[in-house]
């Protein structure tokens, strides 16, 4: 595996690449790898021909209160299982590779539809953070297809929104959700969970499940089986964010004759917020 720190070296390897014919394949991370992220790198290999892979504590889409200071950085262990699986790039550049004019004069690209709600309420400016990275990240790379983890469900649709607005020519695919036995989704922040919270935290993914087979049963009060949801953290002894039950392609409200539905959470322990999502297709 090839690694980069610069832009300019990253692209001049690529383009050999393209030039002899070769479908290029992206994913990008705030590194911290677990086994989800390298089920990511999987999906580009078994669609592409080469693979980058970039790892980049991006500060602009966290906020004043948020954890990017502490947000975990393991590159060697990081650089060591990307190497083992077989990517091909890895590209780790450091913020002023990234930010050379300074965040404050940096440009923006905003998607005005899908960024206020859901985790984008509760994280002013963080989806702008995402999506003038990911831009930037594309600029740089220029991949033929790029891959998503679907447990950020909100971000998979503003990224793919944002690829149809700007007509990025990328193919965006979604990787699924990588669990732990007990259902918790894998994420870089589970490491903050306390020994004494981690037997409990796995009541969001029950709690969302819940919620699909209740509609899957043919309920549709919807606002009860939040709130029912809602009751159920709070006695597992967390505080919840929000639980949204939405159509699965605008993220609007969901309407009683909607058949494309995910229901989405995201709750706080401690020291870490979690997120989650479960969709149903009805018949």
């Amino acid at each position: 595996m090839q690694v980069f720190h610069h832009i300019q070296s990253l692209r001049d390897a690529l383009a050999a690449e393209r030039k002899a014919g070769k479908r290029i394949g992206f994913v990008p991370t705030m590194g911290n790898l677990h086994s989800a992220h390298i089920e990511l790198v999987k999906i580009a290999q078994r669609n592409c021909d080469v693979v980058v892979t970039s790892i980049f504590v991006n500060p602009l889409q966290f906020g004043l209160n948020e954890d990017w200071d502490k947000y975990p950085r393991t590159l060697a262990a990081d650089s060591a299982k990307l190497d083992a699986v077989g990517c091909n790039y890895l590209f780790c550049p450091d913020e002023k590779e990234i930010y050379p004019n300074g965040m404050a004069e940096q440009t923006r690209v905003i998607v005005p539809t899908m960024t206020d709600v859901l985790c984008g309420a509760s994280r002013p400016g963080h989806f702008e953070g995402v999506t003038t990275v990911v831009t930037k990240l594309f600029n740089i790379v220029q991949p033929d297809e790029a891959v998503f983890g679907i447990k950020d469900f909100q971000q998979l649709a503003v990224i793919r929104r944002m690829v149809e607005d700007l007509c990025i020519p990328i193919k965006i695919t979604a990787g699924d959700i990588f669990r732990e036995e007990d259902g918790l989704a894998m994420s870089s922040r589970n490491g903050f969970i306390t020994a004494d919270e981690r037997p409990n935290v796995a009541v969001l993914n029950r709690s969302l499940n819940g919620i699909k087979q209740a509609i899957s049963n043919g309920r549709r009060d919807f606002s009860v089986l939040v709130d029912e949801a809602r009751a159920q953290i709070e006695a597992a002894g967390f505080r919840l964010d929000y639980i949204s039950i939405c159509n699965s392609r605008t993220l609007e409200m969901a309407a009683h004759d909607d058949r494309e539905i995910t229901i989405l959470g995201a709750m706080y322990t401690q020291g870490a917020r979690l997120i989650d999502n479960v969709s149903v297709v009805l018949a």
